[in-house]
């Protein structure tokens, strides 16, 4: 008897429908899985006779084949566990009403006692559901209210396969599962555990972080150790914008392909930060794999990338973000297919002046060798730099400032004036639906858009002269100036946001680092 159920197989950060079609005849005595499955998934055979006779049904001794429809793409993982199992029962007459399958998308991972564990993509898979109107999804209890999430679709989680099974003899079995999304959304909106008013001292750092939040530019600080360059930066989600609810749906799908919902989360609601060790490889970083996987850039959209002593990246890995920090996604490509991951984030980077740290310290004397600093440095290509707009020296807290009783500003008073700022960014380039920042801006758009007047042009081509400025500075310092202006209330740049935003190009200045 053949049967025909559906599941789902999830590429890049969408799904496809799968047909898992299941004959069981009398001629062979052979278990077959065809369709392009992983080795986890010709495994699901042994996972589904288990399954079966632990809950008093019989597995076919004929033969039973699976195929998994379309048949020229791959199929992985061991969520077709469970609808290889449905499928499987009605094959044999062991399931009443299996008419009613065709109208579900059933997955799942079998344990062997027939228990449901947790799948990986179940947003995606309940998006691309409500797309092919199915009446409803069946996933394990575990990841329910994020398939929920997607309005106008039955949603039913099941800890057990005998739920299922009871699921399609008496409909009313199980409850559909609801989810205020909204609400959900605003009740994770909570306060966050680190604050800028644990910062003591390091005003110009804060001043330079909120500038990079206000106008999303990245950013990197230069300091020795100690001086605080981790903790400014663990904290510079804390002043940006909270997510939209379309921002929180886009990073929670990225989020759930990957498996890196938090237990029993519904929604990412707070803006992510990752921060990936210095071993990483390229693959991990912009993603990859046989079925390519999101990688670390991908996994901060819509948030923040931070990357911890910069030169210790090897080359090859930091060469590969270029490309993405201009375009703002990653498409990865194997010899049958190619797949877009988002990767809109913000980079903030750290590293030491030299090998020692202690370079520029103002009480501390480097001990490297000549060239050493210099040698150090370059380990950051320049096409690199060039895509970082604030170069933010870092210098140590004083013992008067880390002694002290003043209270720092705190984090959610930035955070009006850095979202203050993003609406008026917002409404310059409501007509540009791929900029909603000033570091986003085109060179064509910055001329149409930053008009300097006489005087800041003479301070800017001073500056340059003057500080040995690079030709690629000049660019940033105008967006890095927009910026300042929008969150001083300015309608035009004047010279002293030109001034200021001069001071953050460190890394330009010829001859920097000896």
């Amino acid at each position: 008897m053949l049967i025909k159920t559906f599941g789902s197989a999830v590429y890049g950060v969408e799904a496809i429908t799968i047909s898992v079609e299941v004959d069981v005849n009398n001629q062979g005595k052979h278990y077959f899985i065809v369709g392009l499955p992983d080795n986890a998934i010709k495994e699901s055979l042994q996972r589904v006779e288990s399954a079966i006779k632990s809950n008093e049904y019989h597995m076919p001794r004929t033969k039973l084949v699976v195929n998994l429809a379309p048949a020229d793409i791959k199929k992985t993982g061991t969520a077709f566990d469970l609808p290889i199992a449905i499928g499987t029962l009605a094959a044999t007459d062991q399931l009443q009403n299996p008419e009613r399958l065709e109208r579900f998308v059933i997955m799942g991972e079998l344990s062997l006692d027939g228990s449901v564990k947790p799948i990986k993509g179940a947003l995606p898979i309940a998006i691309q559901a409500k797309r092919e109107k199915f009446d409803g999804l069946i996933v394990p209890a575990a990841n329910a209210r994020e398939a929920a999430m997607v309005k106008d679709l039955n949603v039913y989680g099941v800890s057990h396969m005998k739920e299922v099974i009871d699921f399609f003899e008496n409909e009313n079995s199980l409850t559909i599962t609801t989810v205020d999304i909204t609400a959900a959304f605003e009740q994770a909106q909570t306060n966050d555990d680190i604050d800028f008013a644990e910062v003591k001292g390091q005003h110009n750092i804060k001043r330079a972080l909120e500038i990079a939040a206000a106008g999303g530019h990245n950013a990197i600080l230069i300091g020795p150790p100690g001086a605080g360059k981790t903790m400014l930066a663990k904290r510079l989600p804390t002043i940006l914008p909270p997510l939209t609810l379309q921002e929180a749906l886009e990073t929670t799908k990225i989020h759930s392909v990957a498996g890196k919902l938090p237990e029993h989360s519904t929604l990412v609601s707070k803006r992510p930060f990752r921060s990936p060790h210095h071993s990483i490889s390229d693959a991990a970083l912009v993603g990859g794999g046989g079925i390519p996987q999101p990688g670390e850039i991908s996994l901060a959209h819509n948030g923040v990338l931070f990357l911890d002593e910069l030169p210790e990246f090897k080359r090859q890995v930091l060469e590969v973000m270029r490309q993405p920090m201009e375009e703002r996604k990653v498409t990865i490509s194997r010899a049958k297919v190619a797949l877009d991951f988002p990767a809109s984030f913000m980079l903030i980077a750290s590293m030491n002046p030299c090998p020692c740290g202690y370079f520029n310290h103002p009480e501390r004397e480097c001990v490297c060798p000549p060239g050493a600093v210099q040698k150090y440095l370059n380990k950051v290509s320049g096409p690199l730099l060039d895509r970082i707009d604030l170069h933010v020296e870092v210098t140590p807290v004083a013992f008067n400032e880390l002694a002290g009783t003043v209270v720092s500003e705190k984090s959610e008073h930035i955070r009006k004036r850095v979202m203050e700022a993003r609406e008026v960014q917002a409404i310059r380039y409501r007509y540009y639906p791929d900029i909603h920042a000033n570091a986003q801006m085109s060179s064509k758009l910055l001329k149409e858009i930053c008009v300097l007047d006489s005087s800041s042009q003479h301070l800017l081509k001073v500056a340059m002269e003057r500080l040995n400025l690079s030709a690629r500075a000049y660019d940033r310092i105008i967006k890095v100036s927009r910026t300042i202006a929008d969150l001083s209330g300015s309608d035009d740049i004047k010279p002293e946001h030109i001034a200021e935003a001069i001071q953050y190009r460190s890394l330009d200045r010829e001859g920097w680092g000896g």
